[in-house]
């Protein structure tokens, strides 16, 4: 008896590979794309590269370089100047002012943010919900508005021409942006963490220190950077609690340049600029890498 013949089922052809870009074509992109951000990059950095420039120019030929990005001529005499001050404040002094006001406010923010968005985040009480509303409701509010209430207190409190005016309001969850940012920011994290954490003993305090905060440094980092930036560059503020010149930042010292004499020193104002500009690229260099990290990077593994 012959074997039986098994039926061959027909298979499907394999689908065609998708079509090929011709090689010419991609590279032509690949060359538009980089001349493109080249010239992007260009943009951006033009305003940089021409102060700079402007500070290493002669006081005479300030008027001339404002046509022309690289001088004929080359000067220390602008740094010179900005490193000695004016009014009789040297610029250490002036960096030192700044660097104060700002390791103030991001300390402050982030504590008091953090501990905020914790609250709004994880914890249950009365009236959570609303609190946050009218807490996010403050970031339409002007800052003008509460500006003069705000003086009148801290003069009665005789704390004006003090750091602690800009600093305090900080250690208070001010700044509604942030709280918002660390709210959003823990939402996301795993709830069977904060379970896994009370299974094993740990109350709201141990939650926060050991579970949510080292799962929140990339919100944290991002407020230290934005704090830093947005404190490090303010002037009206400091324009209106600081008084004296031993107390001004570096934002009041520049006006100085302009102030103090009849004649403008253009030079040692660009110089003191170009200065002032080194922390907060040195600071954002250092952290940047954390904007872009999220929770599942951070400590979900493992």
């Amino acid at each position: 008896m012959s074997a039986p013949v098994l039926a061959q089922v027909p298979t499907a052809a394999p689908a065609p590979p998708p079509p090929r870009r011709p090689a010419g074509a991609t590279r032509l992109r690949r060359v538009v794309w980089h001349a493109a951000a080249l010239a992007a990059l260009a943009l951006v950095l033009y305003p940089v590269v021409w102060l700079f420039s402007a500070s290493v120019t002669p006081v005479d030929e300030l008027v001339s370089h404002l046509s022309e990005l690289f001088p004929g001529e080359l000067t220390g005499e602008g740094y010179q100047q900005a490193l000695d001050g004016a009014a009789g404040v040297t610029f250490w002094r002036f960096l030192a002012n700044s660097l104060i006001v700002a390791a103030g406010s991001v300390l402050g923010n982030v504590v008091s943010c953090s501990l905020a968005g914790y609250a709004f985040a994880r914890l249950r009480f009365p009236l959570s919900g609303p609190l946050f509303g009218f807490a996010l409701l403050t970031i339409m509010l002007p800052t003008h508005v509460t500006l003069i209430p705000q003086y009148v207190v801290f003069q009665q409190l005789g704390l004006v021409d003090t750091f602690v005016p800009l600093v305090l309001p900080k250690l208070l969850a001010t700044d509604a942006f942030f709280v918002f940012l660390m709210v959003q920011f823990m939402r996301g994290i795993p709830a069977e963490l904060d379970e896994a954490a009370r299974i094993d003993g740990c109350g709201p305090w141990r939650i926060f220190r050991y579970v949510i905060l080292p799962l929140s440094r990339p919100a944290l980092v991002t407020t230290s950077i934005f704090t830093f930036i947005w404190t490090w560059n303010d002037f009206f503020s400091q324009l209106i609690y600081l008084n004296s010149a031993e107390n001004y930042t570096i934002p009041l010292g520049l006006r100085l340049f302009i102030d103090q004499t009849s004649q403008s020193s253009y030079g040692a104002m660009f110089a003191m600029s170009v200065l002032s500009l080194l922390p907060i690229g040195l600071f954002f260099v250092a952290f940047q890498r954390f904007l872009v990290s999220g929770v599942a990077t951070t400590g979900l593994k493992g």
